[in-house]
């Protein structure tokens, strides 16, 4: 197994090997590489940005990990976060079959995080 340094990419692993790809049934392509040397490394998931090129050539870039907000109040139903933006953000959810109980738990756990709210106002001040 050949490792290489790259400038541009850093360090790379070249091996041969078997190429497939094709369209699924529901549209969706699929790409499957068979690597034919014997080699041994970490096994991985992640997301990528694929370009398939006109001559056959496939470039795979893995795409960052989407920064997650962090809850600043939960409660049962729902939580207050501040986002990467600068904006603070109220999620509610709740099963369909619950929508009787969706005004008032609404209602009530959005008044307990904005009471939560208030008093961590306060604290700073």
């Amino acid at each position: 197994m050949e490792t290489r340094t790259s400038k541009l990419f850093g360090k790379q692993v070249m091996v041969d090997g078997m190429m497939a790809f094709g369209k699924l049934e529901n549209g969706l392509r699929i790409l499957d590489f068979e690597c034919c040397e014997d080699v041994v490394m970490k096994p991985f998931s992640g997301t990528f940005k694929v370009q398939t090129m006109r001559d056959g050539n496939i470039y795979l870039t893995e795409q960052p990990r989407r920064p997650r907000n962090k809850a600043l109040f939960r409660e049962d139903n729902s939580s207050l976060s501040l986002g990467q933006n600068g904006r603070y953000y109220f999620v509610f959810s709740l099963d369909e079959q619950r929508v009787g109980e969706l005004p008032e738990r609404l209602m009530s756990q959005a008044g307990l995080i904005a009471r939560k709210m208030i008093r961590e106002l306060v604290k700073r001040n």
